[in-house]
């Protein structure tokens, strides 16, 4: 019987010194041999197996067996491929630095901007002012903004210390630095010192414009890696590195692997991102979500001002399209930066991993494609009438409304559903105990947000006139990114609400557009 199989492995573990009437002291206790016979009649377990031969093979066999540990499942059958899979990932991780540069050489004052008409036989050629496209100046200069920005990210007290992700099983969250506007302040309020003792030429970015982008796109390649090769590190719950705060939040913690990002896979996963939140100190510091919004947003305006700068410096004033673009796009950072928790919510925080589709993005393709329109008024002259003017502020202003006002009622609701702005919403109760908002701004559509943002959108390239199609490049590609990320927020969703999500479907059917999508 197996009973008598535990008590020989027992009995082989012992020291052969010691007697071997010793090992019968721990017996179960005695029965009588009519409850016995009761027991069996009445049990619907097969009947015991025969026992196996105590062999000295047998027995290690059975304890190898016994060790052996539970096969994991590999993370890509619940999550799935997403962009096309490994060949996908190494596609897009070579096209979006080559559209970043095409942007420059399809639209530059050297050449024109490229019409749909002329196409095949526009010149494509980098300008000969932005060149060289290397330079170990830039460098230093991307690598000095990046440590700049990281100082006073760890030097300048926090606005706020939020809780975000949960980490692992224990139900404890990760605390969140967010001082991201301080840090705003503070560059904006350094670089005008520093541009009053003509120490700073803000200018001089049109012109080291490619080299630049060059030096970003080569630490965007060198942190992925690091990233990627650091995800493999291990750091367990009692690792000296992990500081507690309470019961329920934590400075630092366990090394917690991002669903999507853990296939397998190298490509994929140094694409995706293996690590969900990397942190590398016993601190608040968290390399994403400081990247998520600190140098690529502050970067971006910074390109914005150097290029209204150069306008300034070329024609002696400032024309009224690089006013707007410059107004709208600051007002759009300075409200991201101000309403900084909002960021821990989002997908690319609680569910991507920080890899190269993330690093690039932050710190890369948002500085140096947002800030096109901007370029592109400088270096064509564009001038709208006082009407175009008055209509683009009112698609800004309408756009910023439904953006600011959708989110923030989200985010009273997440926060304290019983709070008065927001306690008449109806809801929908799920089976995981939370609940979905069915009426108010987000009983329209599924992710009206979005809605509000594209119309933003819309107004940073309507001053840039309709003579080329470049401009609208933003407009164009935020509109497609916006799709995708509905339809990847959506399977999230289902995964996570099962049923209750195909109820809520039914009940709010539009998705990003009021009546139309």
């Amino acid at each position: 019987t197996e009973t008598s199989l535990i008590q020989f492995r027992r009995l082989r573990t012992r020291p052969r010194t010691r007697p071997r009437a010793m090992v019968s002291t721990r017996r179960t206790p005695a029965r009588s041999a009519a409850a016995t016979m009761k027991r069996r009649a009445t049990s619907r377990s097969p009947p015991p197996r025969r026992r196996r031969s105590a062999t000295p093979d047998a027995t290690q066999k059975e304890r190898k067996e016994d060790k052996k540990p539970p096969r994991k499942s590999n993370s890509n059958s619940h999550h799935g491929y997403e962009f096309g899979g490994p060949i996908g990932a190494l596609f897009i991780t070579l096209l979006l630095p080559l559209v970043c540069y095409f942007l420059v050489a399809a639209c530059n004052e050297a050449t024109g901007c490229v019409e749909v008409s002329n196409f095949s036989s526009h010149a494509f050629q980098l300008p000969e002012k932005m060149k060289p496209i290397f330079s170990l100046e830039s460098c230093l200069v991307f690598v000095g903004w990046i440590v700049w920005c990281a100082t006073l990210h760890l030097l300048l007290p926090a606005s706020v210390v939020k809780e975000g992700v949960v980490i692992g099983e224990t139900g404890q969250r990760l605390r969140y630095k967010l001082n991201g506007f301080r840090v705003f302040v503070t560059t904006v309020i350094a670089l005008g010192v520093g541009m009053y003792l003509d120490i700073v030429q803000l200018r001089y970015v049109h012109a080291k414009f490619l080299s630049l982008l060059t030096a970003g796109c080569a630490f965007a390649f060198m942190l992925t890696t690091f990233l990627y090769v650091a995800s493999f590190r291990e750091r367990s719950k009692k690792n000296k590195s992990m500081k507690s705060v309470g019961n329920n939040s934590i400075d630092n913690g366990p090394v917690v692997l991002a669903k999507g990002g853990n296939t397998g896979n190298v490509a994929y996963d140094w694409f995706i991102g293996r690590e969900l939140n990397p942190r590398f100190s016993n601190s608040l510091f968290d390399a994403k979500v400081f990247c998520e919004l600190t140098p690529g947003l502050i970067g971006w305006i910074l390109l914005n001002f150097g290029f209204m700068h150069e306008q300034y410096m070329r024609l002696g004033l400032i024309t009224k399209p690089m006013v707007l673009v410059n107004v709208f796009q600051l007002i759009y950072v300075v409200d991201a930066l101000w309403n900084e928790p909002a960021i821990l919510t989002t997908m690319d925080v609680t569910t991507d991993g920080f890899g190269f589709m993330l690093v690039f993005g932050d710190l890369v393709w948002v500085p140096f494609t947002y800030s096109l329109q901007c370029r592109y008024i400088l270096e064509n002259n564009v001038d709208i009438s006082l009407a175009m003017t008055a209509f683009i502020i009112i698609v800004q202003a309408t756009g910023y409304y439904v953006f600011r006002q959708s989110n923030g009622q989200k985010n009273v609701f997440r926060t304290n559903p019983n709070h008065p702005s927001v306690r008449h919403l109806k809801s929908l109760k799920t089976k995981r105990g939370t609940n979905l908002l069915i009426s108010g701004w987000w009983g329209v559509a599924r992710h009206i947000n979005y809605f509000g943002d594209w119309l933003m959108a819309w107004a940073w390239c309507l001053p840039c006139g309709f003579d080329h199609l470049a401009p609208y490049f933003y407009v164009i590609y935020f509109g497609v990114l916006l799709v995708h990320r509905d339809l990847r927020d959506g399977e999230q969703c289902e995964l996570k609400y099962g049923s209750d999500w195909k109820r809520y479907c039914e009940i709010v059917r539009f998705r990003i557009i009021p009546y139309v999508y």
